[in-house]
């Protein structure tokens, strides 16, 4: 079994999936040179690695860049096609001279996310046509797929639920690089990590945070990630100066040192589908406190990650701050299933062997 696997950008789920397939696959990577040059030695040796001078989406050489890529397949000759996204507009253009060969797309978001900028720059026109020219997709949760058939009429044997595998890459190079947790003070560590978007929440957490100013003195909120200024809410603190904002691109290595150091992972989202947060965060042994949105919870609870609130409502989410703030032994025994739960059912090898065997069905059914 040949897979090839093309994507644009999502570098820490493409090195996790595809190196998981590769235990399981012959997997071949076409991916921009840009943005996965400098990561290559994180994709496992058995992927089968190839560096494209993909352009942007407006750059006049998209013809010539799908021409070269239409070459490539020809070349591999795969037994399938697997889309890791269907945010790349272009390839709706070149997917229909890759026939007959078998075309499989994963879709993140069925819907885009409220002051997502990043995403809303792709006309939608362009999502929807490639799932509509997949003759597979693959989504990350029940609630998704059922999405999916309500909105494409795809059969459901068409539709395929496989986890987000769990991002280890970060744990890795904290254990390379001898990284270590901040010395204990006392402290907790609050982490808000990620795009800083409307949909991320960020507003109730600090709604929950100034309810929580004098139950827990000790308690610091790290909002890290580039996107919308947080400190528009700084008239809603209760305690500017327990605020760390880094509101910019955060680098490896200090993505390594945030979750290292984090005692409690927040994901207050108002919306959501799935969230590579959550996997990097299992990685690390982190728990965490999620909205009830998406996937969250159907990923969350039956797993013992953290808890659970409802969306947009700042009171339950500081009391289950205070619950997981005053309980060292509850945190302890939520990180504890969080990383059973990334090196096992839900790591990449796992993962990739549902996605192995999803390619067999594909296949066969063709």
């Amino acid at each position: 079994m040949k897979a090839l696997l093309l994507v644009s950008e999502l570098e820490d789920y493409t090195i996790s999936f595809a190196s998981g397939v590769a235990r399981h696959a012959h997997v071949v990577l076409a991916v921009p040179r840009r943005r996965y040059a400098h990561l290559a030695s994180w994709v496992d040796p058995a992927v089968d690695l190839h560096l494209m001078d993909w352009p942007r989406h407006r750059s006049l050489s998209n013809p010539w860049f799908l021409h070269q890529l239409t070459r490539l397949i020809r070349h591999e000759r795969p037994n399938l096609i697997h889309l890791l996204s269907n945010s790349t507009l272009w390839l709706n253009f070149a997917a229909p001279f890759w026939r007959p060969i078998p075309l499989v797309t994963t879709v993140h978001d069925v819907d885009v996310h409220p002051g997502d900028s990043d995403t809303r720059m792709l006309p939608g026109w362009a999502s929807e046509l490639m799932v509509r020219q997949s003759g597979h997709v693959v989504v990350h949760g029940e609630g998704l797929k059922q999405m999916v058939l309500d909105r494409y009429q795809k059969s459901a044997n068409c539709v395929h639920v496989l986890s987000h595998p769990a991002i280890h890459r970060y744990a890795d190079l904290a254990r390379q690089q001898k990284m270590a947790r901040r010395h204990a003070d006392g402290t907790v560590r609050v982490l808000l990590f990620g795009r800083i978007f409307a949909y991320k929440g960020l507003e109730h957490l600090i709604r929950a945070e100034a309810m929580l100013k004098d139950l827990l003195p000790n308690l610091r909120i790290t909002v890290a990630g580039r996107g919308d200024d947080p400190w528009v809410f700084q008239p809603l603190m209760g305690e500017a100066g327990r605020y760390d904002i880094r509101n910019r691109f955060i680098e490896d290595a200090e993505v390594a040192q945030l979750f290292l150091d984090a005692d409690i992972i927040v994901l207050p989202y108002t919306e959501a589908s799935q969230s590579g947060v959550l996997n990097l965060a299992a990685a690390f042994g982190k728990p965490v406190i999620v909205t009830d949105v998406g996937e969250l919870r159907a990923t969350v609870q039956p797993n013992g990650l953290g808890m659970v609130v409802p969306p947009r409502d700042a009171e339950q989410l500081a009391k289950a701050i205070l619950t997981l703030a005053e309980s060292s032994e509850l945190r302890s025994r939520f990180g504890t299933n969080a990383l059973e739960w990334a090196t096992g059912p839900n790591s990449p090898q796992q993962v990739g062997a549902q996605a192995a065997a999803v390619y067999r069905e594909v296949v066969g059914a063709c």
